[in-house]
C-alpha cells in the first residue's frame, strides 16, 4: 500500500494531500460502501466516481440522495445532482462535498475493469 505522508504533524499531513499526485489523490477519494454492498464484494470503501448514487451524512444536506455528476480530484470534492447552495445574489451553484461525508448506496458499474477491480480480493 502505498502512503502519502509518515509525520505526525497535520501540517505536514495536509500538505502531502494537496502536493500528491493524481494517482495517490484517487485513493483519497474513496468513500464507504452501504451494509449490503459492503457484503456483497467484501470491500469497506471504494472510491467514488461519476454515476455513483451517493448519501450525505452529515452537514446541512444529511439525509440526502443524489448521483455524482462531477468528481475533482485535484480539490479532492464531489459534486452531487439536486445538491445546491444559494448565493448571495440568488443564483444557485452545486455545493462541494467531501468523500468522507457520503456513503456509496448503489454504484456505477458500466466500466468492466471497475467492476473486476471491485470483485477482486
Amino acid at each position: 500500500m502505498v502512503t502519502i505522508s509518515k509525520s505526525k504533524q497535520p501540517r505536514k499531513q495536509r500538505k502531502s494531500r494537496y502536493n500528491a499526485p493524481l494517482h495517490l489523490k484517487q485513493k483519497l477519494m474513496g468513500s464507504m460502501l452501504e451494509k449490503s454492498l459492503r457484503e456483497e464484494y467484501k470491500k469497506r470503501t471504494i472510491p467514488v466516481i461519476k454515476g455513483d448514487t451517493v448519501k450525505i451524512l452529515c452537514g446541512d444536506h444529511k439525509g440526502k440522495v443524489g448521483t455524482v455528476t462531477h468528481v475533482n480530484l485535484n480539490k479532492n470534492i464531489l459534486y452531487i445532482s439536486g445538491i445546491t447552495v444559494t448565493k448571495a445574489n440568488g443564483s444557485e451553484i452545486q455545493k462541494s462535498i467531501n468523500p468522507s461525508n457520503v456513503i456509496i448506496t448503489k454504484l456505477e458499474l458500466k466500466d468492466k475493469t471497475r467492476e473486476k477491480r471491485i470483485r477482486r480480493k
